[in-house]
C-alpha cells in the first residue's frame, strides 16, 4: 500500500496564480500542517524517527506531538543523533530524553534497522527529517532502512516530507549495485533531485526493500514548493553543513573524503574550503583544530593548510568536478592524493570515475558518458515527483 497526498491539478493552478507577483506564498513542510497527519495518530503508539531538523516553525515536532496528546513510545535517532551534535561517523548510543523521558533508540550504532523489539508496541512510525539530496548522505540510507522494518513488521510509516536544497537539478553518476553501502544504497545519481517523501515512494515503488517488500507508505507534501525553487535551511542538517553555502557545495567536495585534501573539518566553514599543508596549492591558508562538536582529530589537525576559499564565490556552482581534477592534477604521485581509493569508490557508487580520471578524461567527456545512465534515471523520477519539476 502506498499512499500520497497531493493537491492535483486546480491545486497546482491556484499556487501559479498565488506566486504571481513579488511575494510568493510560504513553504510548509510536512510537520508544518497537523492537520493532516494528526487524525492519523489519534489513539495510536507511535515511534518517531527525528532529529534537531525536525521542527514545526520553532518548537520540534515531538513536543507538538505531546502537547496534541499523542501516545509517543520511542525516537528513532540517525547519524549525528537527535540534537545533531555528533561528528560525522561517531556512533550514537541508546538513552533517554532529559526533557520528556521518551526513550532514545540509535539507528546509527551497532544497530542501523529497527528490529523487531525495537518496534514492537508500536501502531504506526513517523519519519521527519531534513535531507539535502544526494546520495552519500546517509539519512537517506537511515529511511531505507525504517521502511524495510516498517515492511517486515507490518507498521505503517508515515514521512512528514520537506524541501531538498539540492532539488533543482540531477548530475552525478549512478551507483551500481557492486558498491552499495551504507554512503549509497540506490540506483540513483550522487545529486538525486527528490525530496525525501518522493524517494521514499520510489524506493517502495521500485521495489528495492530486502525481498521485494513493500512499505504501508503515505507522504504528507511540503505546499508551495517546487523543484524550481532554491531553498534555504532553517537550521544546519549536521554540524559540517553550518550554511547554505556549504550544503550547495557539498555534492561536489565529498569526493575530496577520499583523499589528502582537507575540506575544512576543524574550522569555522567545513565544506567551504580545500587544502593541505603544501603551500603550492594556493594563497588562502587554515588550521584544522579538534572539536568535540563537529570534528574529533580532522585531517592535518594543527597543520597549516593551503588552498581556496571557496566562500568567495557570489554563485556556488552545481555538482562538479573542476576541483576535484584540478587537485588531482597538481600531484606528480596519485597516492599523495588519492589515499582511500575504495572509499572514493563507494562514494562515487562506481570504479568508472577514477579510471577516467586516470585515463585524462576531461570534465565535459566524464560528464557525457554519465549521460544515458541519467537520462533513464530522470524518466524514473518523473513518476514519483510531488512537485513541479525543474524543467516544466
Amino acid at each position: 500500500m502506498c499512499m500520497r497526498k497531493t493537491f492535483g491539478f486546480l491545486g497546482w493552478v491556484f499556487l501559479a496564480l498565488s506566486c504571481i507577483g513579488n511575494h510568493p506564498p510560504a513553504i510548509k513542510t510536512g510537520a508544518e500542517q497537523p492537520g493532516e497527519y494528526l487524525p492519523i495518530l489519534q489513539n495510536k503508539k507511535v515511534g518517531l524517527v527525528v532529529n534537531h531538523t525536525s521542527l514545526v516553525g520553532r518548537e520540534h515536532l515531538v513536543d507538538i506531538l505531546l502537547q496534541r496528546r499523542i501516545d509517543l513510545k520511542k525516537i528513532f535517532t540517525p547519524e549525528h543523533g537527535f540534537r545533531g551534535d555528533a561528528p560525522a561517523g561517531e556512533l550514537i548510543r541508546d538513552g533517554i530524553d532529559e526533557q520528556t523521558g521518551i526513550p532514545i533508540i540509535s539507528l546509527y550504532g551497532e544497530t542501523r534497522k529497527p528490529t523487531p523489539e525495537m518496534l514492537e508496541g508500536l501502531d504506526i512510525i513517523i519519519f521527519d527529517i531534513q535531507d539535502v539530496g544526494c546520495r552519500f548522505y546517509t539519512y537517506i540510507s537511515t529511511l531505507h532502512l525504517v521502511m524495510e522494518a516498517c515492511a517486515e513488521n507490518n507498521k505503517p510509516l508515515v514521512v512528514l516530507d520537506r524541501p531538498n536544497p539540492n532539488g533543482d537539478y540531477v548530475a552525478g553518476p549512478v551507483l551500481e549495485p557492486k558498491y552499495q553501502s551504507f554512503v549509497g544504497m540506490h540506483p540513483i545519481p550522487v545529486v538525486h533531485g527528490c525530496t525525501i517523501g518522493e524517494l521514499a515512494l520510489m524506493i517502495n515503488g521500485e521495489n528495492w526493500l530486502k525481498s521485494s517488500g513493500k512499505c504501508e507508505l503515505t507522504v504528507i507534501p511540503s505546499v508551495h514548493y517546487s523543484h524550481r525553487m532554491r531553498y534555504s535551511l532553517p537550521v544546519p542538517p549536521s554540524p559540517n553543513l553550518p550554511n547554505d553555502k556549504a550544503v550547495r557545495l557539498y555534492p561536489s567536495l565529498c569526493f575530496f573524503e577520499a583523499t589528502s585534501i582537507s575540506i575544512g573539518r576543524g574550522t569555522p566553514f567545513p565544506f567551504q574550503v580545500l587544502g593541505a599543508p603544501d603551500p603550492q596549492l594556493g594563497e588562502f591558508s587554515f588550521t584544522p583544530v579538534s572539536d568535540a562538536r563537529a570534528a574529533t582529530n580532522p585531517l592535518h589537525e594543527g597543520k597549516v593548510c593551503y588552498g581556496i576559499d571557496l566562500r568567495e564565490l557570489n554563485e556556488i556552482p552545481p555538482f562538479t568536478l573542476e576541483y576535484f581534477l584540478r587537485f588531482y592534477q597538481h600531484f606528480e604521485n596519485e597516492q599523495d592524493f588519492l589515499t582511500r581509493e575504495n572509499w572514493l569508490n563507494l562514494l562515487a557508487g562506481t570504479p568508472k570515475l577514477i579510471d577516467q580520471i586516470r585515463r585524462g578524461l576531461t570534465e565535459k567527456e566524464i560528464y557525457e558518458t554519465w549521460n544515458p545512465e541519467l537520462d533513464q534515471y530522470k524518466k524514473l523520477r518523473k513518476k514519483y515527483l510531488l512537485y513541479p519539476d525543474f524543467d516544466e
